[in-house]
């Protein structure tokens, strides 16, 4: 008799409004040809604001954690969905695929002139990230926004489909 092995790997984040993502790819540039090289967000001095469309008039959140990886910028936080009506609605944007994009705030501190244009930037001031719909860098982009509820679901579904399997095996 043949078998069915099934294995998931599930991340969750909580119903709390964490989210996660790449706010900036190193091997490319943006739609400037600006390149920011590994290294110059060292420094970043955290937590920094969570807006949305760089709006400084309305913060949603927290980014709590900034890490240079091999290929970007990852950045980790919370939108306020307890407190902020507003954080709600973009948590529902981003849910829904609507917004799912990251762009940075910085001042540049040190950057060189590329040859066609643009430049490589060497180091920042990481001053805000925000949830977008186009990002100025198209690699930036919302990576985690689950919900408790929706991978639970999905426990479930899987469960259901094991089970319908394991019974027509029989």
């Amino acid at each position: 008799m043949d078998r069915l092995y099934l294995e998931t790997k599930i991340m969750a984040d909580g119903d709390d409004g964490s989210i996660a993502g790449i706010a900036w790819p190193f091997k490319a540039g943006d739609r400037l040809n600006d390149w920011i090289e590994p290294g110059a967000f060292k420094g970043t001095k955290l937590p920094i604001p969570l807006l949305f469309a760089h709006d400084q008039a309305e913060p949603l959140g927290v980014w709590s954690e900034a890490v240079e990886a091999a290929d970007g910028l990852h950045l980790k936080g919370r939108l306020l969905v307890d407190d902020v009506a507003r954080a709600r609605e973009v948590r529902a944007l981003v849910r829904s695929g609507a917004v799912r994009g990251i762009s940075i705030g910085f001042l540049t501190k040190k950057a060189i002139p590329r040859t066609g244009g643009g430049r490589t930037i060497q180091s920042v001031e990481l001053l805000e990230a925000s949830l977008v719909v186009l990002p100025m860098h198209p690699g930036a982009r919302v990576t985690s926004a689950k919900s408790l509820a929706s991978a639970l679901a999905l426990v479930a579904a899987i469960e259901r489909a094991t089970a319908q399997l394991t019974e027509g095996n029989r």
